[in-house]
C-alpha cells in the first residue's frame, strides 16, 4: 500500500498520480484541536508535539508542517513581537527602521526558539516520518527582510537598490541556514514561504529575487544529494503576475492561496514542469461554511484541473477555529472523491448577502482610506499594507480616516463582494481602488491622500 508520503513524493516528482495528495496546513489550527493557544502551542515542545501528532491523526495528512510562524527568524534577529490566543504571532518592530545597515548574525541551531521547533521535528520524524512528508517552513528572504526593515523596504526598492541587495543576500544565507537545520532534523520538503512577493511587480522580481531564490532552492537540491528531498515557493495574496518568474527560480512546487485563479496558474507552472498546491479559501469555505461546502470546493477544484502536479491544500494556514468536520469533510473529498461526490449531489453553497451600508463617498468629511485585508494580524503582506495605510495617518493625522476590514468576520466578507474588491489585501481612497496586491511605498500613497484633501 502506497503511503502519503509516497503518495505526495510523486506529485513532487511530477509523476502520474492515481489519488491526489492532500496536506493541511494546520499552524495555530493544531492548538485549536488540543485546547493550547497560540503562545502555549509555539512556545512549548510538548504542547507543539501533542497538537501535531492530532492533527495526524485526525486529518490523513499525506504531507503536513511541524510550524506555520514566519517570525521566528525575526525573532531571533532582534524584532520584537506582539502575540495573540489564536494567531500566530506578528512583528511589532523592526531593527533596521532607522538604519540602512547590513547585520552580521546567522541563526544557530540554539538560538531563540529553534532548540523546540528542532526537537519537535527530530521527534516526528522517528514517529511518523516514515508514512507522512514532514515540512519545515522557512521564512522566505523577502519577507525576512521586510521583517528587519519594515515598510521602508518599499521605498529602497526604488532609492537604494544596491542596499536592497545586499540584504537579501544577507536574508537568505538565513534561509539557507534555516534550511539545512530543518533538513538535518529530517524535514522533507522544504517551504520557503514569502508572502510579499505578491506584492511586488515581476521586473521587481526578477531584479531582486530571481537570485535570492534560484540560490536557495539550488541549495536545498544540493543539501538533499544524499535522500530525496524537495522544495516549495508558499506565496500569499495576488502572486498571479509573479508565477511565471517563480517558476524561474526552479522549485520543486509553488504553493498558493485562493487571490491566484489555479486553473490559469496550473498552466504556467505546467509548462516548467514545477508542481503547485492549492488552494482552498480560507474564510469563506473552511472557516464559516460546512461540510457539504467544503466538500463542493475540494470536487469542483479536482474536477476541473488535470491530476498531473498537483496537490490539495488550503491557500495558506488555517485559521485557528476552522471547524474540525470542515477538514476532514476536505480530507474525504481529496481521498474518497467519488463517496463524497454523491453526498454533495445538487447541494449548492449559499451567497453571502450584505446588510449594511456604504460610505457616501461622495460627501465624506476628510479623505477615508480603506484597507482590505485577508487578517492583518495573520498575513504578513496584510500586516504591511496595513502598515503602509497607518504611516500615512501618522502624517496626515486627524485629517484623514483609515478603516481596515478584514476577510475573517463574515459581515465584511459581505461588504468586499458588494464592494467588488478582487484581490486582498487593497486599498482604497474615498471609495476608489489605489493598490491591490502591491504595497505603496509612503512617498506614493501620501502624494495620492493629498489630492484628496
Amino acid at each position: 500500500m502506497m503511503t502519503g508520503k509516497k503518495l505526495l513524493f510523486t506529485a513532487l516528482r511530477h509523476e502520474p498520480l492515481t489519488t491526489l495528495p492532500w496536506v493541511p496546513f494546520a499552524g495555530v489550527h493544531a492548538g485549536y484541536l488540543t485546547g493550547f493557544n497560540a503562545r502555549e502551542l509555539y512556545t512549548e515542545q510538548d504542547k507543539l508535539y501533542t497538537s501535531l501528532l492530532k492533527v495526524h491523526d485526525l486529518y490523513k495528512p499525506d504531507g503536513m508542517p511541524v510550524l506555520f510562524d514566519l517570525q521566528l527568524e525575526a525573532e531571533i534577529l532582534g524584532c520584537e513581537l506582539q502575540w495573540s490566543n489564536d494567531a500566530p504571532p506578528s512583528v511589532k518592530t523592526h531593527p533596521l527602521a532607522d538604519q540602512d545597515e547590513i547585520p552580521e548574525k546567522i541563526p544557530q541551531a540554539s538560538d531563540g526558539r529553534l532548540p523546540l521547533v528542532l526537537s519537535v521535528m527530530e521527534k516526528l520524524t522517528k514517529t511518523i516520518g516514515e508514512q507522512t512528508a514532514l515540512y519545515g517552513l522557512i521564512c522566505g528572504p523577502f519577507t525576512l527582510a521586510a521583517h528587519l526593515r519594515g515598510t521602508n523596504l518599499f521605498m529602497d526598492m526604488v532609492l537604494n537598490e544596491e542596499y536592497v541587495h545586499h540584504l537579501l543576500t544577507y536574508t537568505t544565507n538565513i534561509a539557507q541556514q534555516i534550511a539545512d537545520l530543518y533538513l538535518k532534523a529530517g524535514m522533507d520538503v522544504i517551504a520557503a514561504v514569502d508572502p510579499l512577493v505578491s506584492q511586488i511587480s515581476p521586473d521587481h522580481f526578477r531584479t531582486f529575487l530571481t537570485k535570492p531564490y534560484t540560490d536557495l532552492f539550488a541549495h536545498i537540491r544540493k543539501a538533499g544529494q544524499h535522500r530525496e528531498v524537495f522544495s516549495s515557493f508558499f506565496v500569499c495574496g495576488n502572486a498571479s503576475n509573479n508565477i511565471e518568474p517563480m517558476c524561474e527560480t526552479s522549485p520543486d512546487c509553488i504553493s498558493i492561496d485562493e487571490n491566484v485563479d489555479i486553473a490559469t496558474a496550473k498552466k504556467i507552472t505546467d509548462q516548467h514542469n514545477i508542481t503547485i498546491q492549492g488552494n482552498i479559501p480560507l474564510t469563506t469555505i473552511m472557516l464559516f461554511g460546512n461540510q457539504q461546502d467544503n466538500m463542493k470546493y475540494v470536487i469542483d477544484l479536482c474536477d476541473s484541473l488535470e491530476h498531473n502536479n498537483l496537490v490539495i491544500a488550503p491557500g495558506c494556514d488555517m485559521p485557528y477555529a476552522t471547524p474540525i468536520e470542515n477538514v476532514i469533510a476536505v480530507e474525504q473529498a481529496v481521498h474518497q472523491t467519488e463517496k463524497a461526490r454523491q453526498m454533495i449531489i445538487n447541494y449548492n453553497t449559499p451567497e453571502l448577502e450584505f446588510h449594511g451600508e456604504l460610505p457616501d463617498y461622495d460627501r465624506l468629511e476628510k479623505p477615508l482610506v480603506e484597507v482590505f485585508t485577508l487578517d492583518s494580524d495573520t498575513c504578513a503582506a496584510c500586516t504591511y499594507m496595513k502598515a503602509a495605510a497607518l504611516d500615512a495617518k501618522s502624517y496626515f493625522g486627524d485629517r484623514i480616516d483609515v478603516v481596515e476590514y478584514k476577510y475573517t468576520i463574515p459581515e465584511n466578507i459581505a461588504r468586499i463582494r458588494k464592494m467588488g474588491v478582487e484581490k486582498l489585501p487593497s486599498i482604497y481612497l474615498n471609495g476608489t481602488l489605489k493598490y491591490s496586491s502591491i504595497i505603496p511605498n509612503k512617498t506614493e500613497l501620501l502624494k495620492e491622500i493629498k489630492k484628496c484633501l
